[in-house]
């Protein structure tokens, strides 16, 4: 057996040597990487890399011959492949990695997939909410028959000494950084495309990162445009986007990450950081729920995009932000989701039977809407949702007390953040009924034009969200929120009549059940922050320091959630701030220099107040429905 001794010799004192040792970790290698991968292999030998990196060695002022060596090193770094047993060992590995959750897949989803795999290259952009994802994905596509995938893996899990095993188990180590290595992008953009036209599988995070809020965080653009890219550049190359959704009932990360979403360091990742999250997976944490979206043929869409004038410029992100929307298309509520939702809605103590009735509106609503529920869990029955906060408790997210005539339940000290991300995993649903109630909320103040003011407002709140949420096109946006109005009021299913002010309260009043305070306020919230911190900023006449002005929020922002200006700490979260900062730079308002800076930053801020305003008033609302 080989190793470094120090490590081994900590590895005897943590008692995580054996079950590494089990799954091949320390064995020596044997075959590949000692000879090249394939595309690696392939690359090397292929006069048209060779003069595309000589050319590249010009446009750069380097020796071609040192450009050509880099290259071939990065090669080597990158290159990965499915070879002798380390698959076997990877896998056997795998399970004791993730033994804390039992996978769930849909077996005519991967019927159909098979038949797909034999003409495509199929690519899995996955959402990302755990460090398991990367196990999960490969495991559920080689487990039901379809060709084993390489991942696309951050280089920050390239740590000794399972990352010999699992370049051999298909894992793509990528860097995340890589704006000062034009050699590296170069050799990372021809590998991707070489295994396209081999007709590899692909997966990796679209998300480029682990969401720390529950939902899925805005898509990254670089390996997604590599892809494409393949396609432009050998024109027998087919590959479809197969979205995939994942879903825990509980996961042991979510404290830490809500952490990290507050500023606190993130850990690095390494041996010991191995075990103990290894270690972390004895509890059992119920299912993950593992569902493949509709699948987009990448070509087909690409032409399509490409006949548009208006798209042409944003073909990559237009794809992008579609995947995303599949992604929520193919999540399902689970009941740890609802169940959190209630009690943050309630903010105290409930029976079980209060809890059923605060959820009672929410499944007819989703029933209504047609939103998929996992496990087909019937959001009603009562031992269902006893059976989830009881396996809520167990893992410290709530608090029990049995003293009394009934046993009751609240969200436990310090984990109203871990009750927000579990919630989050369902808030795509409930997004578009947020808006619609916040478009009658504007209708009923305007006093007239209430179809006309709602219009307006609802399509205010889509520009406004749109580097947090997923929204369809302008004409899909408008069905989805006559679908709502629908609700609302059966009348109007027909289409869009004028109604008034009185009209809007009365839907407001009576209809359930009402979530934008619960959906929308938290982020809201944050914005409000943000704008409130930008229009008092004085630094204009140096750069803009972006790292010292998301500090100041999360101080900020701590005060008003002392001083109950906001609803909930959730919204001190630099994961909320950050798309706001986004939007506040693509309403150009970061530039001392543009027009009218100072006037436009207060407008800004005005516009949050009167917005969170109305979330203000759907809670008040909201409070006849309190169990």
């Amino acid at each position: 057996m080989t190793g470094h001794p120090s490590i081994l010799n900590s590895l005897d004192r943590v008692g995580a040597r054996r079950p590494l040792q089990r799954a091949g970790l320390f064995e020596e290698p044997t075959g590949p990487l000692a000879a090249d991968p394939p595309e690696v292999a392939q690359l090397l030998s292929d006069p048209d890399f060779a003069a595309r990196g000589d050319e590249l060695a010009r446009s750069l002022g380097r020796p071609a011959g040192e450009v050509r060596a880099e290259a071939a090193g990065y090669l080597r770094e990158i290159g990965a492949t499915h070879t002798g047993r380390a698959p076997k060992d990877w896998a056997r590995f795998s399970r004791w990695l993730s033994r804390a959750h039992d996978l769930v897949v849909d077996p005519e989803q991967t019927r159909q997939l098979r038949a797909l795999d034999r003409k495509y290259s199929l690519l899995f952009p996955f959402s990302h909410r755990s460090y398991l994802d990367g196990v999960t994905v490969p495991a559920a596509v080689s487990q039901n028959g379809i060709t084993p995938a390489l991942v696309l893996a951050g280089a920050n899990l390239d740590v000794f000494p399972f990352n010999h095993l699992l370049r051999r188990s298909g894992f793509v180590y990528v860097r995340r950084s890589t704006t000062d290595l034009p050699v590296y992008r170069f050799v990372l953009r021809a590998y991707i495309a070489r295994t396209i036209r081999n007709r590899r599988n692909l997966c990796w995070s679209i998300e480029g990162g682990r969401t720390r809020t529950g939902k899925l965080r805005p898509p990254t653009y670089g390996v997604l445009r590599y892809m494409i890219d393949a396609l432009d550049t050998a024109a027998d190359a087919q590959a479809l986007i197969v979205p995939v959704s994942i879903v825990y009932e509980q996961l042991h990360e979510v404290p830490r990450m809500t952490d990290e979403a507050r500023g606190i360091s993130k850990r690095p990742e390494d041996l010991r950081w191995l075990w103990d999250f290894g270690r972390s997976q004895r509890e059992r944490f119920g299912r993950v729920y593992l569902q493949f979206g509709e699948p987009l043929p990448l070509r087909e869409r690409l032409a399509e995009l490409r006949g548009d004038e208006r798209a042409q410029a944003r073909t990559v992100e237009r794809i992008a932000l579609e995947t995303c929307r599949r992604i929520n298309a193919a999540t399902p509520l689970t009941t740890t989701a609802v169940v959190c939702l209630a009690l943050l809605a309630a903010d105290r103590a409930l029976t079980v039977n209060e809890v059923l009735a605060t959820v009672a509106p929410l499944a007819r609503y989703l029933r209504q809407r047609g939103r998929p529920v996992a496990g087909a869990a019937d959001l009603t029955d009562r031992a269902t949702i006893r059976r989830t906060l009881d396996d809520l408790v167990r893992s410290g997210v709530l608090t029990s007390y049995d003293g009394g005539t009934e046993t009751i339940w609240w969200i436990g000290p310090g984990r109203h953040l871990v009750a927000a991300f579990y919630r989050n995993t369902a808030v795509h649903m409930l997004v578009d009924r947020a808006i619609g109630e916040l478009g009658l909320v504007a209708a009923m103040e305007d006093g007239e034009n209430g179809l006309q003011t709602a219009n307006r407002e609802t399509l205010r709140l889509r520009e406004l969200l749109k580097f947090d949420f997923f929204f369809p096109p302008r004409a899909e946006f408008a069905d989805e929120m006559a679908a709502e109005l629908a609700i609302a009021d059966p009348a109007q299913g027909d289409g869009f009549h004028e109604f008034g002010a009185a009209d809007a309260r009365r839907w407001l009043t009576t209809a359930e059940p009402l979530v934008a305070h619960l959906v929308l306020r938290p982020f809201l919230d944050a914005y409000h922050v943000v704008a409130d911190r930008l229009a008092a900023w004085e630094d204009d006449d140096e750069p803009f320091d972006e790292q010292r002005f998301l500090g100041e929020c999360l101080r900020v922002g701590r005060q008003w959630a002392l001083q109950r200006h906001l609803a909930s700490e959730e919204s001190v979260s630099l994961e909320l701030f950050k798309p706001a900062l986004r939007l506040a730079k693509h309403r150009d308002l970061i530039r001392p220099d543009a027009p009218d800076t100072a006037k436009r930053r207060h407008a800004f801020l005005e516009e949050m107040r009167e917005t969170v305003h109305r979330v203000t008033v759907v809670a008040q609302l909201a409070q006849r429905d309190r169990p």
